[in-house]
């Protein structure tokens, strides 16, 4: 993942006749970063002004929970009869997976036409891999009529190349905590900072719970600019539905805001921050401007994405004996390692164990200590075409030793299988959306659910 503030798109990432076109752009990386979207604005200029065209806009910035509010908008869009656009960054298998028009991923030949008309219209000048990929989504999403366009931020916000969007309808901070220090900085203040530089005059924003010091960050550049920010705890609630001091046992949810109340069916996806997730994806909706029809309101429980708590049910869960289960979660920072421990409080049923990759630029011990309390065995994965994989060492070293080498999926899990007592178990993959592309790959997964 790259953005305007600098680091070289990874070709690694990127295969097949899109792959090709890629790398003859990447090659045009520029020698200095100038910390501006200026680039992006000339190609745009030279391209018509694609991103002025697109449908009504919500812009989704923040560290964990960017995707799956943006799958929650795009179900609750679809549920209530419209076409949705969505951009989102990275991709787990293919590149194709980052463009949704109108509720279908594009096609590579699309793309791949598209990316081609971009590099003819740059003609050299120096670009970025995610700014082309970034124009390209405006180009394709200008091309193809839609109700509503979702835009996920790559990296900050701030001097992201998504940021050229000059009116969004509604803009979501999601949970900010640790991560890409060496992009956005060192401390709470600064990445919500960078995250807040998405805000624009007049623009409703909407944030859900955030450390006191990201909160006074984001008030302080929404006053600044006149963004209106509705704050969960303040302009709008969610929580289970109770009856008689008990959750419904349907997991039904009710949101409230200053327009009333709303019952909403469980979140289709696994974890508790899932409703506060679906949360920000309601609130900014219902502040947009919008008007989302009732039936929309139950894509909350339609929403699909992959790699946050999904079961596998493919070749490498069919490995596995019977009665186990595997599970696969991208998260990779300090913060999606707390978040993960409050699910694996409640898997104490059956032994646990965690296969971990990373990426070498991550926080291995900060994403690790959270969930090691629950983890019966831990195993350093070093998947051959993970991407920028963390080697197996440091994580045994961040694990403080407790880690074994895997080195792959399924040694790791042969291993496994050799010590079963015949009783049911856990596998959790995570640590990487890179190790979660290759875990889909190997279980058979392919995109466009």
């Amino acid at each position: 993942m790259t953005s305007s503030t600098g680091g070289s798109a990874p070709t690694t990432e990127f295969s097949g006749r899109t792959g090709e076109v890629l790398e003859r752009l990447n090659r045009l990386y520029p020698a200095l970063i100038d910390l501006s979207l200026g680039r992006l604005e000339t190609l745009l200029g030279k391209l018509g002004h694609p991103e002025e065209k697109l449908p009504p806009v919500i812009h989704v910035a923040g560290t964990n929970g960017k995707g799956s509010t943006c799958a929650t908008l795009r179900a609750i869009g679809e549920a209530a009869g419209w076409r949705v656009h969505v951009m989102t960054s990275p991709h787990l298998v293919d590149v194709t997976e980052r463009f949704r028009l109108a509720g279908t991923l594009v096609s590579e030949a699309e793309l791949v036409a598209t990316l081609e008309e971009i590099e003819q219209v740059n003609a050299g000048a120096p670009i970025t891999v995610f700014e082309v990929l970034t124009a390209a989504g405006f180009l394709l999403f200008s091309r193809h009529p839609a109700e509503l366009a979702i835009i996920e931020v790559g990296l900050g916000g701030r001097c992201d190349a998504t940021n050229v969007l000059k009116h969004p309808a509604a803009c979501i901070v999601t949970s900010v905590s640790m991560d890409h220090e060496a992009f956005l900085g060192n401390t709470l203040e600064a990445i919500a900072a960078e995250k807040a530089g998405i805000f624009k005059p007049g623009v409703p924003v909407v944030t859900g719970a955030q450390p006191e010091a990201v909160r006074r960050v984001l008030e302080a550049q929404a006053r600044a600019v006149g963004a209106p920010l509705a704050c969960r705890g303040e302009a709008w609630q969610i929580a289970p539905v109770v009856s008689s001091g008990v959750a419904a046992k349907d997991g039904s949810l009710i949101f409230t805001d200053s327009d009333g109340s709303l019952t909403l069916p469980a979140p289709a996806l696994t974890g508790p921050w899932q409703m506060e997730n679906a949360g920000l994806a309601v609130a900014a909706l219902r502040v947009s401007g919008l008007s989302v029809p009732e039936a929309g309101w139950q894509g909350v429980g339609k929403v699909s994405w992959p790699a946050r708590m999904q079961r596998l049910h493919g070749a490498l869960a069919q490995s596995l004996p019977a009665g186990w289960e595997l599970w696969l979660d991208g998260g990779h920072n300090p913060g999606a390692g707390h978040a993960l421990a409050q699910e694996l409080q409640t898997w104490g049923d059956e032994p646990l164990h965690l296969l971990v990759g990373m990426k070498q630029t991550k926080d291995a011990s900060g994403f690790l200590n959270p969930v090691l309390p629950y983890a019966t065995t831990l195993w350093a994965i070093s998947e051959p075409t993970q991407h920028l994989a963390l080697p197996v060492e440091a994580i045994v070293e961040a694990s403080a030793g407790k880690a074994q080498v895997g080195p792959t999926l399924v040694r790791a899990l042969d291993a496994l299988k050799a010590r079963s007592d015949g009783q049911p178990a856990r596998v959790l993959i995570c640590g990487s959306l890179y190790l979660a592309g290759v875990a889909l790959t190997q279980d058979g997964w392919t995109p466009g659910a």
